[in-house]
């Protein structure tokens, strides 16, 4: 019986793992980046609303803030915002960047970019 076997040596089935187990890493890295986003996405639309409701900016800023920090918004803060009128309607955007440390010296930069010009 000389038949050929099939399947992974040990070796490969160790490399399969740490790919796995890196990838792993860097999506559980990735999640409170993206959340964030989402988050900010969400109160950026919000406070364009308010902004069509005759809020001032300044107003709008600090509104931003407060539902940021229920939100657990630390990447941002509502002076960075960048308001202004289109079409008779406020438009709130803002970009920014988070760095997130993977291992060692090692980390992922995302750049984000949220705007309510969008739901136009």
């Amino acid at each position: 019986m000389n038949g050929k076997q099939q399947g992974l040596t040990l070796v490969s089935l160790l490399i399969v793992g740490a790919l796995l187990a890196f990838a792993l890493l860097i999506a559980f890295r990735a999640v409170p980046a993206i959340t964030e986003y989402m988050a900010v996405q969400r109160i950026v639309n919000v406070i364009a609303d308010e902004g069509d409701g005759g809020a001032a900016i300044s107003e709008l800023r600090r509104s931003f803030d407060r539902r940021g920090q229920i939100d657990n918004v630390v990447s941002v803060r509502g002076a960075d915002l960048n308001i202004y009128k289109q079409g008779g309607k406020t438009v709130v955007e803002i970009e920014y960047a988070r760095k997130v440390p993977v291992a060692g010296n090692v980390s992922l930069l995302f750049d984000f970019s949220a705007s309510s010009a969008g739901k136009l």
